[in-house]
């Protein structure tokens, strides 16, 4: 094995990195002792579209990870592929792995004239805690249909299939399909895309800033009935239980706050769109996904909001022994 390059050689990232002066969003108190702190950046969007609110860093390039995934949708549908209801849904979905989840990607798959070997998602286990627990018990293994993003794939896929474009190399950067993902990314952001990566379902991952995600998420809640953008967030706001599953926030907030948009995103990314046309972004630092609820229940709150589901998604707790002696907080 070749020894490590020593970090002064390494080659720059191209992306902002993080600062210590980032605000903090986020600590965890342990025992009355806050042992850890959380930083990152936030924006929140008036219903004109303005900045509200600005913490850290809003305008550099992050990569918005699987809020993404309307912007994905509607580039479907605009490709031509007829999808609605639980299907577009799913379509958005980062999915929990749940029975209902993986029957629906199977029937997709039979739809289309499909087969599951065609998915490029890596194999993995159910997103849920509980339901991976329950589908190794069962004597699975992981699989690339129970991977989370296994319905997005899916209807990549038949989009391919609908236009007659290659499914083999679905995933390419220059592929048609993908071209359009990045025509729908910058139409619904306003802004150019910065970077291109690939996120971890495999799929290419367009870079954003903060303000231009939050102003994609406000974009798809105000766009007009029948294009593909409303048709999106219709679908994912009537069948939320499709986007995430029945014990994730995102379906909670999209049940209980009529009209609204959510949808989070690996390494800690989050942004939700509020019918008036209201909409936030943010990001923590270090990815810490445990960040994400006290910081949303925090900022909806200061854009007076008020609901019992809020209660629901900032309680964190910690453990020590078994019972509870601290949480993470929102720290702003």
């Amino acid at each position: 094995m070749s020894p490590s390059r020593p970090i002064s050689d390494r080659p720059e990232s191209p992306a902002t990195p993080a600062t210590p002066d980032a605000p903090v969003l986020a600590e965890v108190v342990r025992s009355g002792f806050v042992e850890g702190r959380h930083r990152g950046s936030l924006v929140v969007l008036a219903a004109d579209g303005s900045v509200a609110t600005a913490l850290g860093d809003v305008d550099a390039p992050v990569f918005p990870r699987s809020t993404n995934k309307p912007m994905q949708a509607a580039a479907l549908l605009r490709a031509g592929l007829e999808l609605s209801g639980e299907r577009l849904a799913l379509a958005a979905a980062s999915h929990s792995g749940e029975a209902f989840h993986l029957e629906l990607v199977r029937t997709m798959l039979d739809e289309f004239r499909l087969d599951a070997a065609q998915l490029q998602t890596p194999p993995d286990l159910p997103l849920d805690a509980e339901e991976a627990e329950h589908y190794l018990a069962s004597g699975q293994v992981r699989s690339p249909l129970t991977m989370n993003c296994s319905g997005k794939h899916t209807a990549m896929l038949a989009a391919c299939v609908a236009n007659g474009w290659p499914t083999e190399t679905y995933l390419d950067q220059d592929h048609p399909l993908q071209q359009l993902v990045l025509e729908s990314v910058r139409a619904a952001s306003g802004e150019e895309v910065a970077h291109i990566g690939t996120d971890g379902c495999g799929a290419p991952l367009m870079s954003l800033s903060l303000t231009g995600l939050a102003r994609s998420f406000r974009s798809f809640v105000l766009a007009e009935p029948g294009t593909p953008e409303r048709r999106v967030a219709d679908a994912m706001r009537a069948h939320p239980e499709y986007v995430a599953g029945t014990r994730r926030p995102d379906t909670w907030l999209m049940r209980e706050l009529p009209g609204t948009l959510s949808k989070m995103g690996a390494e800690a990314v989050q942004a939700l769109a509020l019918p008036d046309g209201r909409a936030l972004a943010f990001k923590i630092d270090d990815g810490n996904t445990r960040t994400l609820g006290p910081v949303l229940a925090r900022t909806l709150r200061g854009m007076g909001i008020e609901a019992p589901v809020l209660d629901r998604i900032e309680d964190v707790p910690l453990l020590g022994g078994g019972v509870r002696v601290g949480e993470v907080r929102a720290a702003f």
